[in-house]
């Protein structure tokens, strides 16, 4: 499935921010949720997305990897 299908930006929709394709559930959101362990049938439920969306959103968060490296902290200074 391409992301393009399922992200969504509009700068009427959520200040532009990346949102799941007919919905106002921000990628970030997802992400967010998965990335502090829940599960994703939980999500699915709770914000009434479906599998190929999470899907979608982590293939996008994947890309945006690709283009710009973030700093990490490695220890005390």
């Amino acid at each position: 499935m391409n992301r393009r299908g399922r992200i969504h930006v509009d700068p009427k929709i959520c200040h532009g921010k990346a949102c799941i394709k007919g919905t106002r559930v921000m990628v970030a959101v997802v992400l967010d949720n998965l990335a502090a362990g829940e599960d994703p049938v939980d999500i699915m439920r709770g914000y009434h997305v479906e599998r190929e969306d999470i899907e979608a959103a982590i293939r996008y968060a994947a890309e945006l990897a690709h283009e710009r490296a973030i700093p990490l902290a490695t220890g005390p200074s």
